[in-house]
């Protein structure tokens, strides 16, 4: 089976793409991998993809040639769109049109909402499942309401972009004016009430308006975390796989206010992205219209999320496809490093202090 596979210069597609070597035993995979940049490692690991190609961005006059010379050339039969602007690009031509090869995604309309954390949260704002929240626009001269909605500490960051963006916890106003000074590309922030409580993510994944796979895992610590001041880079070094039925509740009672919203139907993957107050009140601090950087960890603990979207979008008809939450191991974590393999262990096997 020959699957594209976007953006593979991100660890998001490289933690796909590994999902479906080491852990898929449905098909045999040709994967054909696509990015932007030159420089990106992966266009260039040929024991991960059967063929490169540089493309130009989503958006480009020569985007769409580009990509559909790549999926005749190589008789693509599915793609799993990862960045966020293409999957933007994809969901637009698939409202118009017919799409060079098969995709799961969502409708246009949520994508746009969902990619814009400042749009999200607007809609979410009267539901309690999001904290309170102000736009903050960087040429502001008053940051009043932000502070008196919100009062010191707030945590701030872009209201679009991934991999943390514009992250940090705000103590005072003169932190606020630096932060904002010294990220001039970032456009708009959004202020939020600072939650100290665990990081959590719930993948949901639905098609063609069921409800269908579901996971959940905590984010503890970051890879690289020093050098962002926040200590938040986007890709999680030390996690946790999660049996949290709960949590997919809350999660899917979320997607289903957004679904009604954008007038979409149930059908996409998803990340809901929570953070819990001081007393274990989860909030949802973003909706990704994507997997994430560790789903090759979900897959090492038996969650192929990559594989469920094939053989959805394959007709796989060996299994009855009724809703399942993946259930994981008591106490299985996931360490993970740039470079390196990831590892799933016990938590009771971390060293302790000797």
């Amino acid at each position: 089976m020959n699957i594209l596979i976007n953006g593979i210069g991100g660890p998001t597609p490289r933690s796909i793409a590994r999902a479906l070597r080491w852990y898929s035993r449905y098909a045999r995979y040709e994967l054909i991998g696509t990015d932007i940049n030159p420089y990106a490692r992966d266009l260039y690991d040929s024991t991960l993809y059967n063929k490169t190609y540089l493309v130009p961005p989503a958006g480009h006059t020569d985007y769409w040639s580009k990509m559909e010379r790549i999926i005749e050339q190589h008789d693509i039969e599915i793609a799993l769109v990862q960045p966020e602007l293409e999957v933007l690009a994809w969901a637009k031509r698939a409202e118009k049109g017919k799409l060079p090869c098969k995709a799961l995604l969502p409708s246009y309309k949520l994508a746009q909402q969902l990619t814009d954390k400042g749009v999200m949260t607007e809609i979410l704002k009267d539901t309690g499942w999001v904290p309170p929240s102000v736009i903050i626009e960087p040429d502001s001269e008053n940051f009043a309401e932000a502070v008196n909605t919100l009062g010191y500490p707030f945590w701030i960051r872009a209201t679009s972009g991934s991999s943390g963006l514009g992250s940090l916890k705000v103590e005072n106003e003169a932190a606020l004016r630096n932060w904002i000074h010294i990220n001039p590309k970032v456009k708009q922030f959004i202020g939020s009430q600072y939650l100290p409580g665990r990081n959590l993510a719930c993948k949901l994944l639905y098609f063609e308006g069921k409800f269908l796979r579901a996971a959940c895992a905590e984010r503890v610590n970051y890879i690289m975390a020093k050098v962002a001041p926040s200590g938040i880079t986007g890709n999680t070094s030390f996690g946790r796989l999660l049996n949290e039925p709960q949590l997919v509740d809350t999660a899917s009672q979320v997607m289903d206010h957004l679904f009604a919203h954008a007038g979409a139907q149930k059908h996409g993957f998803f990340t809901v992205d929570f953070k819990e107050d001081a007393e274990g009140k989860p909030y949802v601090t973003e909706v990704n219209v994507r997997h994430v950087a560790f789903s090759v960890c979900f897959a090492a603990g038996g969650a192929t999320f990559a594989e469920d979207m094939v053989r959805l979008l394959d007709g796989d008809q060996c299994c009855k496809w009724q809703y399942k939450m993946y259930t994981f191991e008591e106490d299985l974590i996931f360490l993970r490093d740039v470079d390196a393999r990831p590892l799933l262990m016990n938590e009771r096997q971390l060293l302790a202090e000797q």
